[in-house]
């Protein structure tokens, strides 16, 4: 029996033996054949030509499985593609056999082999051959579920996904995993079984199941699951120290196959997504096909998500601007691959450079201009306010007074929910740069003749897997061993994944008639601490037992909740769900420029303390927080510009 079990799971049969056992088949069948023909008579005269009977068949069949190559196939992974071949070949052979055996009958004038014969053997050799390929088959599962060392898996989802990964974990002899039941929401298909598996439904059966087996894995392979769904199954399967994992959208399957090697451990983000969005794609693509379009910021998350979305409305050119050298040629190799239908700009550039801007806008004359270029992380720029300032406003300026003077059709400004109620130097300096675009936009529907450039500001919160965000921050922690640090245990913050932002950002881009602010929908803000203790759990890892979670204190400039709109501002409804239009304070332009480059002109001197107090002038809501310009909060200053 181990001799038995080791040859079954450990080695293949040659393809000669296969053909052998075949052929051996042919034979078996050709004598039955006879039987029956014959009532069973091993005396009748006919038995006298079996052997020549026999080895015209066995020829016959040993070139028709040879071109067909019915023995190619691995046998204990035999589907309906085997069976169609070992169809084709015995049909063509039969066809073969009856017409040579006619032509000999008008020669001869008798047959060379009855016909019946030539029936039988073909229906017999079909049903063995098939048959033995599947007693192989069942033989092989069968050891694979007494095989005591492999997990053991149950599937959610009895859908054509589920029955897929079922096969794919089944043909996999190094998976070390063995499926033992279905579970599906749908209450019709208890107790039904496919691929004589039987389905149970969750909420009636799971705790039956759990007693009846040890599972250790359960692989949700459903299409189309809801958040909510998938976290309550995460919940539930941590309840009971099941490990979990998922199988990608069948577009990302390996030329439409699924690998065990795709079914992966289920991640924090797979949590945190939301419903796909659903666009306006024809308006998006009057505002981005054969345009040509530049991105700013072009190698960020953000920014290389939005190149990858813009292609696929076929714009004419899109540019790429960074300056980030080496993300910069990566994210070229990979466009060029991917779209070489497309042309690109690849330009290494600093937005911060008037005079270079100016010549790539001169040579490439953008309709379109998404600047998601910034300086975004708090602690850096809460010490480099010069940075902040050159970067996030003055740069965002000089994009802004380009596309005027070229005429570019629509500006997109990416903002963040730190530019309302700022509590650190880059919230505001996000802020100023809205207020310079927003203005900037009125100034142009007051007075048309300067300029028919719209401007539109998208503003939305953290982004799932972006440069230094929290969660591969955590994750690089748990690699470690730990500890997870987190600043604050009440902290928390609204979360997106990138291709939603993305898409919001293009839709929004699309809706917006010039000076909008537009807000994202969120969703419920997630706490830190909560994200940090999910995580852990999803590593198989236990709480303070095997990873520690240290409370470190905030950052210079962080809040305990991001906000998406001030106390004074209020949002309107758009026929998208999930984004809004923020009514904010409006500045006449003419004082807004005074004050910004007022703001940039003494920046340039060097001192924070006073870059800071000017931010401040412009964003008198800009209150700091564990900061040391938290004392300029208390001078008393004025500013020149008016609010609504």
């Amino acid at each position: 029996m181990k001799f038995f079990k080791r040859f079954l799971t450990k080695n293949y049969a040659p393809r000669w033996l296969i053909l052998q056992i075949d052929l051996l088949f042919v034979v078996l069948s050709v004598f039955v054949a006879y039987l029956i023909r014959f009532n069973f008579d091993l005396y009748h005269p006919e038995f006298s030509r079996f052997w020549l009977i026999a080895a015209t068949f066995g020829v016959l069949r040993l070139f028709s499985f040879y071109f067909t190559k019915t023995y190619y196939g691995v046998v204990r992974y035999t589907s309906v593609q085997d069976a169609k071949r070992i169809f084709i070949s015995l049909t063509g052979g039969t066809i073969f056999y009856g017409a040579a055996n006619i032509i000999f009958y008008y020669n001869k004038g008798y047959e060379f082999a009855p016909f019946s014969i030539i029936l039988a053997e073909y229906v017999l050799t079909a049903v063995t051959m098939c048959f033995f390929r599947l007693a192989v088959k069942l033989i092989y599962t069968e050891i694979k579920i007494l095989d005591v060392d492999r997990k053991s898996v149950i599937i959610f989802g009895a859908g054509e996904s589920g029955i897929l990964t079922k096969r794919t974990i089944d043909h996999d002899k190094d998976s070390g995993k063995k499926v033992i039941a279905f579970l599906d929401d749908d209450h019709k298909k208890r107790f039904k079984t496919v691929e004589g598996l039987k389905i149970y439904n969750l909420e009636q059966d799971f705790n039956h199941l759990i007693s009846k087996y040890k599972i250790d894995e359960l692989v949700i392979s459903v299409q189309k699951i809801s958040r909510k769904r998938k976290e309550e199954l995460v919940d539930l399967c941590l309840l009971h120290k099941i490990h979990v994992m998922t199988v990608p959208n069948a577009s990302d399957w390996i030329n439409g196959e699924l690998s065990t090697k795709q079914i992966k451990e289920i991640k924090i983000e797979d949590l945190l997504e939301r419903d796909p969005i659903q666009l306006d794609q024809d308006k998006i693509s009057a505002l981005l096909k054969d345009k040509v379009v530049m991105v700013t910021g072009a190698c960020g998350s953000i920014g290389s998500e939005l190149v990858r979305q813009i292609v696929k409305f076929y714009p004419e050119k899109i540019v790429l601007i960074d300056q980030a050298e080496s993300p910069l040629y990566e994210l070229e190799l990979e466009m060029r691959e991917k779209f070489g239908f497309i042309e690109f700009d690849v330009v290494i550039a600093d937005i911060r450079n008037q005079k270079r801007m100016e010549e790539i806008f001169q040579k490439t004359n953008p309709e379109v201009v998404y600047h998601a270029g910034a300086y975004k992380h708090v602690p850096l720029m809460e010490e480099h306010p010069f940075e902040a300032i050159n970067t996030n406003v003055r740069g965002t300026k000089i994009l802004a007074d380009l596309s005027v003077k070229y005429n570019v059709k629509k500006f997109v400004f990416v903002s963040t929910d730190k530019a309302v109620n700022p509590t650190n130097v880059m919230g505001a300096s996000k802020r100023i740069a809205e207020i310079y675009v927003q203005s900037l936009n009125k100034r142009l529907i007051d007075q048309p003749e300067y300029g028919v450039t719209q401007f539109v500001t998208t503003r939305f919160g953290n982004v799932l897997g972006s440069n230094g965000s929290v969660i591969p921050r955590f994750r690089k922690q748990l690699e470690n061993g730990g500890p997870i640090t987190v600043t604050h245990p009440e902290i928390c913050r609204y979360f997106m994944t990138i291709p939603e932002a993305c898409q919001l950002i293009l839709e929004a881009a699309k809706m917006g008639k010039g000076g909008e602010i537009f807000v994202f929908d969120m969703g419920e803000p997630v706490k830190i601490i909560d994200l940090a203790k999910k995580m852990i759990s999803l590593a198989g890892l236990k709480i303070d037992q095997d990873v520690k979670i240290v409370f470190t204190g905030l950052r210079p400039g962080e809040k305990i909740k991001e906000e998406l709109l001030n106390n004074k501002e209020k949002t309107l409804p758009t026929h998208h769900p999930k984004i809004m239009i923020g009514k904010v304070r409006e500045y006449p332009f003419e004082l807004v420029e005074a004050e910004i480059n007022d703001l940039i002109v003494s920046n340039f001197d060097g001192n924070d303390q006073q870059t800071v107090s000017k931010m401040k002038l412009i964003v008198p809501e800009f209150v700091s927080n564990n900061s040391i310009f938290e004392k300029l909060d208390n001078i008393n200053v004025t500013s020149n510009l008016k609010f609504d």
